[in-house]
């Protein structure tokens, strides 16, 4: 079964199209079938069953077999109209990928349109305590019974892991397998009994990620993804696609839109709430001048070189990202860029910590109303740890590098 039913009548051959005709053709679609007062998912399921949800997506699954700038082109469109394109968040940017990489076609039939509409949230169970780096080391269990399988086991730092309707899990399916051919991927429900989600609390004194038990919790059989015991696959995918710098961003909305805008702003603003610390993880470059200037330090030639030299960082990380969005709009899967991308990241991330403390001193430390930028400081400081270690540590990416790239040998197990 495809996953469009509105769709219908002559395809033009859209790929290779003018893109100004392409533009022109969702502008008219969106001014005959946009109203403003209404309610978000009938909006959305409108947008996906036109295909116009996602255009890069194929055609037969809610796209229009185009390149991913198209994607781009209808979101600018939509702000302009004054409109609301798909839901945000993991699904989006992690899930809906994989799937359409790996899942059967009822597994898409099932999935994939809820993902677009927001009315399933997702959530990612591959990290545990004992394997973080080395996730293929991870022990949760997933053992046959009948018609479902039954997962034993624990799993750590899942963001949204308390309101998720679902979660792509990894467990081991095979014991006596190599590590990295005994995994199988599953789709988990997970608002049912076995599973609990406790949150953490971080250093920088934020609550964003989970931990999560699992105990005697059930996954029906239609939900692996991949065959059993091949699992590693399906996960390179997906953290691919978490390396390649293309998350979602947050959308744009024009004030006083109508109804439909201010339920995906509210859900927009719900979502991104729990990343909210992520600029001060990033170590917020762009204070760096006006806290030179806001210190009287500029004439000081230590800090403006501290400056010059994360401004050199950022402005790199800059082109890695356009080179990685713009391999992705032309339809090349995520590649080396993503790791080197990721990389950058935790070097900036250390250059502006090292700036933070060289302009502030020991003031950095304090926190309250009085203290410098009232705190924002002391958090960039507790907070540029985390960018080393999440979505792939530093050591992970360097031997991704290593080995896929500059094909050295691995090294001795």
């Amino acid at each position: 079964m495809v996953g469009i039913s509105e769709n219908k009548g002559p395809q033009l051959n859209l790929p290779n199209m003018d893109t100004d005709l392409i533009r022109q053709k969702f502008k008219t679609w969106v001014t005959e079938n946009w109203k403003p007062n209404g309610d978000l998912i009938t909006w959305r399921t409108k947008l996906a069953m036109a295909g116009w949800a996602c255009p890069s997506w194929p055609k037969n699954w809610y796209g229009k077999g185009l390149q991913g700038s198209a994607d781009r082109m209808v979101n600018d469109e939509l702000y302009k109209a004054g409109s609301a394109g798909v839901a945000s968040g993991v699904s989006m940017y992690l899930v809906a990928p994989t799937l359409l990489d790996w899942a059967t076609d009822e597994q898409k039939q099932r999935f994939l349109l809820p993902i677009l509409t927001g009315e399933h949230k997702w959530c990612q169970l591959f990290s545990e305590p004992e394997a973080g780096s080395d996730l293929a080391g991870l022990k949760t269990r997933a053992e046959r019974d009948g018609d479902e399988w039954v997962i034993n086991g624990q799993k750590v730092w899942n963001s949204g892991a308390h309101k998720a309707d679902y979660g792509i899990l990894l467990a081991r399916t095979d014991q006596d397998a190599t590590k990295h051919h005994g995994i199988s991927y599953f789709v988990i429900p997970m608002k049912q009994q076995g599973i609990e989600t406790r949150p953490l609390r971080q250093m920088n004194h934020h609550a964003s990620f989970n931990e999560v038990f699992l105990t005697d919790a059930r996954v029906h059989k239609d939900n692996l993804i991949g065959d059993v015991s091949e699992g590693w696959r399906v996960a390179l995918s997906t953290l691919a696609h978490e390396r390649s710098g293309v998350a979602t961003r947050r959308p744009r909305f024009q004030d006083n839109s109508g109804q439909i805008v201010e339920t995906a702003r509210a859900e927009a603003d719900e979502y991104f709430s729990t990343y909210r610390w992520y600029p001060q993880r990033a170590g917020r470059a762009n204070l760096i001048v006006p806290e030179i200037q806001r210190t009287n330090q500029h004439t000081n030639p230590l800090l403006r070189c501290e400056a010059s030299a994360v401004e050199t960082l950022r402005q790199v990380a800059v082109w890695t990202t356009n080179r990685a969005r713009d391999g992705r709009a032309s339809g090349k899967p995520p590649g080396a860029e993503g790791s080197v991308a990721k990389l950058n990241m935790s070097v900036t991330a250390r250059a502006c910590h090292r700036a933070h403390t060289k302009i502030i001193g020991a003031n950095g430390m304090l926190v309250g109303a009085d203290s410098p930028r009232e705190g924002l400081i002391a958090e960039v400081l507790l907070s540029t740890p985390a960018q080393s270690i999440a979505g792939g540590t530093d050591e992970i990416q360097k031997n991704i590098l290593a080995e896929k790239i500059l094909g050295l040998p691995k090294e001795p197990v």
